[in-house]
């Protein structure tokens, strides 16, 4: 038995495109958008999300709400919503108190666990004198590496006792949750307390032979900086931050790698080498050749990954570029000659692959568009001549 409405969408795929075959689920998806049609409860607009398959949902007034599906905006069929009903919508959202600490800073992060429906990750923020909402689904369960296609080599690096670990890339790439997936492996696999600054809280993390103990920015502690302060007293094994983003947080992060901890974190940058750069760069120049130092004491590994969509189907596959803090790397960033390491973006040595050799094997079996990766390439001529060749 189906619903009328089912029926009504079925009949009218059928008339579109005689050619073509179309699934239950096709039509079952469709016909929960026809459902939506109109002004929607948020309640009704997180069930949407959660089941759209999509990332994001974006709200903003003067347009109906859209949705993010692998980084492509697609709008829903609902109706566009007005300045005043998106403070509803923000409202509803948030406590009390949360919605006085939006007023006073004008955006607020936090996470939202909705009975039935699932955990997201919520941004609100001012723009043009209204209220603007992005809402992102979090997945209850925590992807493995398989899942992930992340290299199994990884696993080698993350289970050490020591040192600075970077997951890197743009936004919206997958950085928290390859970082919690790494977290997972290390609270599978060894015996020790571990413990993450978040902001917010993304992934729960049950205790398994590990501790985990997890704190979140603006309700456990009042910044990243804060949380890093103190954190050496809480007798941590591993140190989890989810953005360092400030030259007091880097500054610690880099101390603890060096002193028996290990400490993962992502940041924002295009590749490995700017991510060195960054941090460099976060401090004054009469400190920067002692900082030169201590990242190539406590570096390990650097990780920089993209979401690139799947040639002809529906997903996203991982591309990355690593760079290990070799002999030889040490010594190049310890010598300010960072650039020096981009130097071999045409072969791939033990210590450091580019980005643009990962793309020149996805072109190769023909995963991806080349257009995709020549947005996200390095060396466009490289990948285009290697490209030719294949």
């Amino acid at each position: 038995l189906v619903s009328s409405a089912q029926i009504d969408r079925a009949i009218k795929s059928v008339n579109k495109e005689m050619n073509k075959s179309f699934e239950g689920i096709d039509i079952n998806k469709k016909s929960e958008e026809t459902k939506l049609r109109g002004t929607a409860d948020i309640n009704s607009m997180l069930k949407y999300l959660a089941s759209s398959g999509a990332s994001d949902m974006l709200i903003t007034a003067g347009e109906s709400p859209a949705i993010k599906i692998n980084n492509t905006l697609k709008r829903s069929s609902f109706e566009k919503l007005s300045p005043e009903q998106c403070v509803r919508y923000a409202k509803s959202l948030m406590t009390e108190k949360q919605w006085i600490e939006f007023l006073n800073k004008k955006q607020f992060d936090f996470a939202l666990s909705a009975k039935g429906i699932g955990r997201f990750r919520i941004n609100v923020y001012r723009q043009r004198h209204s209220v603007s909402i992005t809402v992102r689904h979090l997945l209850d369960i925590i992807p493995s590496f398989k899942e992930l296609d992340l290299p199994r080599w990884l696993e080698d690096f993350i289970l050490r006792k020591q040192g600075l670990i970077l997951i890197t890339g743009p936004a919206a790439h997958g950085k928290t949750t390859t970082l919690s997936s790494m977290i997972d492996i290390i609270n599978s696999k060894r015996k020790c307390n571990i413990i993450t600054l978040e902001d917010p809280i993304e992934y729960l993390h049950k205790h398994k032979n590990s501790n985990v103990n997890q704190r979140e920015i603006g309700n456990d502690v009042d910044s990243f900086a804060d949380g890093m302060k103190s954190i050496l007293r809480q007798a941590p094994d591993v140190i989890v931050i989810g953005d360092a983003r400030d030259k007091e947080t880097l500054e610690m992060a880099l101390h603890a790698g060096s002193t028996g901890h290990l400490v993962l974190s992502t940041m924002y940058s295009f590749n490995a080498t700017t991510a060195i750069d960054m941090i460099i760069n976060s401090f004054p120049p009469y400190q920067q050749p002692q900082v030169r130092h201590m990242i190539a004491d406590s570096l390990q590994l650097i990780f920089c990954q993209r979401l690139l969509p799947l040639k002809g189907k529906d997903g996203r596959t991982l591309v990355y570029e690593k760079l290990i803090n070799s002999f030889r790397v040490k010594n190049l960033i310890r010598e300010n000659k960072i650039h020096q390491i981009r130097g071999q973006v045409q072969s791939d040595s033990d210590d450091f692959s580019s980005i643009d050799i990962g793309l020149v094997k996805l072109l190769n079996e023909n995963k991806i568009n080349q257009n995709d990766a020549l947005m996200c390439t390095d060396n466009p001529e490289y990948v285009r001549k290697m490209a030719a060749r294949s």
